[in-house]
C-alpha cells in the first residue's frame, strides 16, 4: 500500500491528517512541557491516593488533570502528529518530519 493509499483508506480517522500544519517549535515545546507536567502530577496524585483513598480533594484534582491532559494530548496530536504508537491514525506523520541527524541537531 502506498503512502497516498494509506492516507485515503476510508477509515474513520479523527486526527485531521489532511489539515495543513505549520510547525511552531516554541508552541510545540510548550505543549509537550505542559503534557509532561500534567502526566507527572497525575502520577504523583495516584501514588498519594494509594495511601489516602478518602482524600476527595486529591481525587477531584486527579480527575481534573486527567481530563485536561487528555484534551491537551488530543490537541497536540491533531496539530503535530501522534505522541505514541497507540494513537489511532492512518498516517505515520513522523515519517514526514526530518530525522534529528537531517536537521543538524544530532
Amino acid at each position: 500500500m502506498s503512502l497516498e493509499e494509506n492516507r485515503n483508506c476510508g477509515c474513520e480517522c479523527t486526527c485531521n491528517c489532511e489539515v495543513e500544519r505549520t510547525v511552531d517549535c516554541d508552541a510545540r515545546r510548550e505543549m509537550i512541557e505542559q503534557i509532561r507536567c500534567y502526566d507527572f502530577a497525575i502520577t504523583e496524585l495516584a501514588l498519594y491516593l494509594d495511601t489516602h483513598p478518602e482524600d476527595e480533594k486529591a481525587l477531584c484534582l486527579h480527575r481534573k488533570y486527567c481530563k485536561q491532559v487528555k484534551e491537551l494530548k488530543d490537541k497536540y496530536q491533531k496539530v503535530y502528529g501522534p505522541l505514541t504508537i497507540n494513537y489511532p491514525c492512518n498516517k505515520w506523520r513522523w515519517l514526514e518530519e526530518p530525522w534529528p541527524w537531517e536537521r543538524g541537531n544530532f
